[in-house]
């Protein structure tokens, strides 16, 4: 018996859907500011953090690039009061990511 037999046994009204949902998979295209976005190095609580901070655009675009500079380093980090914070030293890492989606960076401290 297999897992659609018990789910017909279980429920013998139902009637399965066989529409096929459409998720959009292309990533949402970034508004590309022509000031330069500011990637500094702190400490913070004696740890290094890399702030990015300086974009104009709407807040939801910023929050997608955190998010997808996270995933392509594979470290912490968290969106707030309009900056990026990202665990540890990865100012040229970052730097480079950005300018390859067409932003211009800044380089502040060190």
């Amino acid at each position: 018996m297999d897992l659609q037999d018990q789910l017909k046994n279980l429920f013998p009204d139902h009637q399965p859907s066989h529409e096929v949902e459409e998720t959009s998979s292309e990533p949402k295209e970034l508004w590309v500011q022509k000031e330069p976005m500011i990637c500094k190095y702190e400490k913070r609580k004696g740890k290094a953090t890399t702030i990015i901070s300086g974009y104009t655009g709407e807040d939801e675009d910023f929050k997608i690039l955190a998010k997808e500079i996270k995933s392509k380093l594979a470290v912490g980090g968290s969106f707030k009061d309009g900056e990026i914070i990202i665990q540890g030293d990865y100012r040229d890492k970052i730097m480079t990511i950005l300018k390859d989606k067409g932003f211009k960076v800044k380089r502040v401290g060190g």
